[in-house]
Formats: structure tokens, sequence, C-alpha cells
């Protein structure tokens, strides 16, 4: 075994995560990512509505790409899980705040308030501005809809009073308004700065006396220029900065968020048309203050306002020609056929079939990513576009896919292939390529039709990922130049035994790990490290003296049991040669491997990806045959990060453990409980990788949920 790394490793997280409250409890991220896509405005039953998130999730992707991850969390994972190291944001959107009381009262409200405290941001968006308020005044006097109270968070040391304006109805527009917000210039110097602009505006309230707490680091953004419906003290503040402590919080009244792109201007009358066109016309100035707002938090805003590309033709390949059309051919009962047209209608997608010899270049290129400039057509239903299949006799030409060179990969493939001591022939073999897509493992994962008919080893990957995929809370960034890729293993039901399933998880984190080490001279050099169960670190080139290790792959994997096999779908996403939002592995190269050797094999996604597949189709061969065995187990400690660190298991009662490695005949993680002085009391954990989580920015062991 190695030496162990334990407590001399630190591990530091890259705050990446920009996390919006969905309100929901019982969501995986997944789901949440579905739900808020086809679903208008519904309420979710714990404060926000649907509506109020996706247009969080819209706007604020389009402000902060690639730079960090904007996802929807639960109240669940807000109470439970160790989302607080990476999370550079929390957003609070629009809705009722009482249900965000109900909910995160107490242990939620105080992992909020440390969490901003510490250092951490805090966005809340009109019902989200008047929870994080010392207190809330809503509608006084009308028995049906008035709420007032204390709030625990109290981000703004005063009240937030409302509605501003009257007329509000819950889940209408009928007291929607387009709110003239004139915007303190010299309390946001960051970027271009409107002087006022028109917000969509729908029960926010104003806050009261804001100019009397600038002593408490109050600092009024933006003020409501119209007659108010309510007091609003000295001022008639629509948004405040507050800071708390070594962290800071931005409140609004308004709605600066809501783009008029995904707003109806036939809801609710045709007076809100004459709403929608008043936002439309600022929509330049929102956005410019939306950006100056995020700036003022510290938060890497993007320079131009990203907008998500269509989605491109997805291209399966082969490495000879007999691949795809076999493909083709198990599909065929499968498929529906309109007119000349086919399609495979799937449990997700939709797809169209395109054989050879039925499409031609300039009809696919049609329908491949439009620049930016493109006018923004607003939330996307990408479940309900139809994905086109082209299914390829020969490699797709580089005028097709210019950003990947498919007979780069394939000879690589086949020189790895000619290498492998395992006789690897079918991993990779098979490939299927969008430059833009929803999500390699939902493509295939989701849509069992398809994936009961693909083979062993046939993989997705993608340049830019829309909809990309994470395990519980998290997404991984995938911005352009990452290496983005999921494989099918089809696992025989009579290697159950012997050869578990669970341990496919190992196998592939041990893949990308000596795929990375053996990619060329010099690069066994490069640092990088398993994390229980399945992520990939690297020691932070810009700090290594510390020993801190960087997060630079994630791991997702699904599976399915199907006629007598289990199926599983293995995601994984890697920083490769892309800049942001954190290290790639090309600096690693240069840092570790040298100049030298970077520049003379230097990182390429086709060459890189190839050599995972096959370094993964090796270690899974002998996998089948040997089991995880003493030489296994030797080969993954060797890359493992956890080796005698010790942690505190949250389930047990915080008892003190020293991690002891994994079992080889399930892959449970062995914990080894510490009595006083740290011994050893002979009592020792088994602890399944599905069930428990580890957060070793903390040394925490806790249950997942």
């Amino acid at each position: 075994m190695a030496t162990p790394t334990g407590n001399d490793a630190n591990l530091t997280g890259k705050k990446l995560n920009v996390l919006v409250y969905s309100g929901l409890l019982t969501h995986s991220a997944w789901q949440l990512s579905r739900f808020l896509t086809s679903n208008a405005s519904l309420a979710t039953g714990n404060g926000t509505t649907v509506d109020s998130v996706r247009h969080c999730l819209y706007t604020l992707r389009r402000l902060l790409a690639p730079h960090y991850a904007v996802i929807p969390v639960t109240g669940d994972m807000l109470l439970k899980e160790p989302w607080m190291a990476t999370c550079a944001l929390l957003v609070i959107p629009g809705g009722a705040d009482l249900g965000y009381c109900h909910t995160l009262n107490g242990a939620g409200n105080r992992r909020i308030a440390q969490f901003v405290r510490r250092g951490g941001r805090y966005l809340g968006l009109c019902a989200g501005g008047y929870y994080g308020c010392k207190r809330c005044e809503f509608e006084v006097g009308d028995k049906t809809m008035e709420v007032v109270g204390d709030r625990e968070l109290g981000f703004y040391p005063g009240t937030c009073r409302g509605g501003a304006f009257p007329g509000f109805v819950y889940h209408s527009e009928a007291g929607a308004r387009a709110a003239d917000l004139v915007v303190s210039k010299e309390a946001l110097s960051s970027g271009t700065v409107p002087e006022h602009f028109r917000s969509y505006y729908n029960g926010g309230g104003v806050f009261v006396d804001a100019s009397k707490f600038a002593d408490q680091g109050v600092e009024v953004l933006a003020s409501y220029s119209e007659k108010l419906n309510v007091d609003p003290g000295d001022g008639a503040a629509a948004v405040v900065y507050c800071k708390v402590e070594d962290g800071a919080a931005i409140l609004t009244g308004p709605h600066p968020e809501f783009a008029p792109a995904n707003l109806d201007p036939k809801a609710d009358g045709s007076e809100f048309a004459g709403v929608v066109d008043a936002i439309a016309a600022d929509d330049k100035e929102r956005i410019d203050f939306l950006k100056s707002c995020l700036s003022k938090l510290g938060l890497q805003v993007s320079q131009d306002t990203t907008t998500v590309p269509s989605l491109s033709s997805l291209h399966v390949s082969g490495s000879n020609a007999e691949g795809p059309l076999e493909i083709l051919a198990l599909m065929a009962d499968a498929l529906t056929k309109e007119g000349d047209v086919e399609y495979l209608k799937d449990e997700t997608d939709t797809f169209r079939i395109e054989r050879p010899g039925t499409w031609n270049l300039s009809d696919l290129e049609a329908s491949l990513p439009v620049e930016s400039a493109k006018k923004d057509e607003g939330i996307v239903d990408y479940q309900a576009i139809i994905k086109r299949l082209v299914i390829h006799d020969d490699l797709p030409s580089s005028k097709l896919t210019p950003y990947f060179n498919h007979h780069a990969f394939y000879a690589n493939l086949r020189h790895y292939q000619s290498e492998s001591r395992e006789g690897a022939s079918q991993f990779g073999s098979n490939l299927l390529y969008g430059e833009v897509l929803t999500s390699t493992n939902t493509i295939l994962e989701k849509n069992t039709k398809l994936l009961r008919r693909l083979p062993h080893g046939f993989t997705a990957t993608a340049t830019v990922q829309v909809a990309g995929r994470g395990r519980g809370s998290n997404v991984w960034v995938s911005p352009a130049g990452a290496l983005m890729f999921s494989t099918v293993v089809r696992h025989p039901i009579e290697k159950i035994q012997s050869a578990p399933v669970v341990f496919i998880q190992y196998l592939s984190a041990m893949a990308v790990v000596k795929g990375i080490k053996s990619y060329a001279k010099g690069y066994e050099k490069i640092p990088v490290k398993m994390k229980w169960p399945n992520d990939i670190y690297a020691l932070d080139p810009a700090d290594p003296e510390q020993k801190r290790y960087t997060k630079i792959c994630g791991i997702l994997i699904n599976s399915h049991f199907m006629a007598n096999e289990y199926i599983s779908v293995v995601g994984i996403g890697l920083n490769a040669t892309n800049a942001s939002p954190t290290t790639a592995l090309t600096t690693l190269a240069s840092r570790y491997a040298g100049p030298a050797a970077a520049a003379a094999s230097p990182v390429t996604l086709e060459k890189l990806l190839a050599r995972i597949l096959t370094t993964f189709e090796e270690l899974y061969t002998r996998f089948l045959r040997t089991g995880f065995d003493r030489g296994f187990e030797t080969m993954y400690y060797d890359d493992w990060l956890h080796m005698h660190q010790i942690v505190t298991l949250e389930e047990e009662g915080g008892a003190r453990a020293r991690i002891q490695g994994i079992t080889r005949d399930y892959g449970l993680l062995l914990a080894e409980e510490l009595g006083w002085g740290d011994r050893a009391t002979g009592r020792v954990w088994q602890l399944q990788s599905d069930s428990n989580s580890f957060d070793f920015f903390r040394g925490l062991v806790k249950r997942k949920v």
C-alpha cells in the first residue's frame, strides 16, 4: 500500500456552486431540473414558486457561466448536505416566505447564517428579500394575506414592508408592474451601471429606513421612484446591500432576475403586455444592474451575457462501418415512421433517425449550434426538442464536427488497443458525439429503449452540455475544453458474486487516474488521487507546498437491471484543457510533468478519451476474471487519498474513526472507531457509498439524503 495521505492532505473546495433554493424536499437534483423545466407558475409547497426558480436559474446561468454551476437545491440538501464548502452564493428566490420559515427555521437558518458570517454570499429576491430581514411586514391589515413577524436571518437589521405597490394577487400577474428603479451609482462601481431601469415587480417590499443603517454596513443600491403604498420611512430602498461579518447579502423587493423573454404578455389581461414591453425596453440596463450587484458580492461575472446554444445533431460512428449499422438494425423494432421520417420515441427524448445516404451536409449544418448573437428565446424545454440521431457508415468530417476530430480519436484508440494486455477492443469502438447536447448521461441512461440496444462499451461525448448531471446536489461545471463522456457497461448477472457491480465506480475512478498518468512520458508525475467513492482530486499547482487538493473530475454512475444483466452508464467529467472554472489537466501537466513534456505531448480531448477508455476496459476485463483481488486492492490504494485519515461519523453520534480502506467483497468503507487518545476501540464500521457522503473538507462522514 502507498504511504498514507490521510491527515497530511488538505482538500480545498473551490467555491464554484451558486445554489438556488427550490423549496422542494424530495426531489433529486436531476428531478428538480426536469420539474423546473416542464412546469409553469406552480407553488412548490415550501415557499418558492416554480416560475421564480426558473427565472433565477435562467438569468444567473447567463451571467455567471462558465465560472459557476447554477443549480437548484432542496430544503433537505440545505439542511443535511455539506454544501457550504463549495458554495459561492446562496439564492432565495420569490414565493412566500412563510414556507421558507416552515422548512428552514432553526437548523437551516443557523447553517445559512453561519455560511454568510464566515464569508458566504446571500441573494434574496422579493420573498427571499423579506426573509433576509430582521422583520417582515406584508399586507398589514388584510386578514387574508397579512404576514407579520420577526425573521431569524436578520441580514438587514430593519423591516421589509410590503406590498410596496397595491394589487398583489398570489399566482397571478394582476398586480404585476414595471417598477421604475433609480440606481445608486456610487454604491455600484463595477461595470456599466445604469442610472435607472424598469424591473418586473409583483408583491415585493421596501426596506424601511435603510439609510439609517449605514453604520451597520447597509448600502442602498436602488430605490423606487414612484409613490409607494406603504410607509417606507427614510427613503424608498428597493435593493440593499448588507455587510454581514466576513460575508454579505443583497436583498431586493422587485424581481430584476425576471427576463422579459420568459414573461407571457397575454397573461392575466391585456394590461400585462405593456408591463412586458416596458421591461423589455430596459433589458440591457436590467442586466447591467444585475452584473454590478453580483460583482459587488465578489462573484466573477461574464463580460458577455452567455446564451445557451441550440442543440446540435448527434453523430453515431464506429471504428468500423458495421458497428453503427448493427446498432441501427437493433433499433428497428422500436422505430416509428411518420411519412418518410423515422423516430425513436423514448422515455425522455425523441430521436429523429438519419440513416446513411438520407442526409446532406447543408441539412445537418442547419441544426448546428448558432452563435451567441442569436435572439434570446427564453427558457427552453430540452425534453420537447426532437434530437437528430445521425448514423454514419464512415467517420464524420472535420467540417461536420469541427470541435472533435473523429479520425484522431479512432487512431489513438486503435493505438492504445494494440498495446492492451487484456485485449481491449470494445470501449469507445462505437461513439455518439454531439457538439451541444443536454447531458451524455441523460441521453443514455434516461432513454431505456436506446440504452438496451447499445453495445458494451458504447460511449457518448460532447463539447458542451447544457443540462449536465452530478451526484446528489453537485452539478459538475462543463465548459468547452472539459472532457465529458458516458460509457455503457453491460455487467453479466453470473458475475454478480465474484465481481460485484458496486466496484464499477472504483474501476472508473482508477481508469481516470491511470489514464492520466499513462497519457504520455512525464504525466506519471502528476499528483492525482481518488476521493472516495469516485471523485478525482489533484494537488493544487497554485499551492503545492500546503498539499492542498482540488477537484478536477466528477463521476456519476446509474445502473439498470435488464434481461439478466446490469447495464451501467458511467458518466465522467474531467477538467482537461478548459481555463476555468478550476484547475485543468493542461495546467497540472505544465507544473508537474514539466513544460517540455507538456509541449511534446499536449492534452487533446480525442487522445485523452481514448487513453481513459482503453484503461477502463483493461481494468474491467481483469476485474471480471479476478474480482477485486489483492492486486486490485494495491493498485487502488496507490492512488487513494484517505488511508488512515481521521474522520467524524455523523450517523454514529459524532464518533471519531480512522479510515482503514475498503472491503474486497462489496467495496464498503472501513472505519475503525477511536477512543481516548485516538486509540482503537476494536469496533469497525462498514459504510456503503450509496448511502453515505464523505465531506473531507471537514473530515465528516454523513448520511446522504
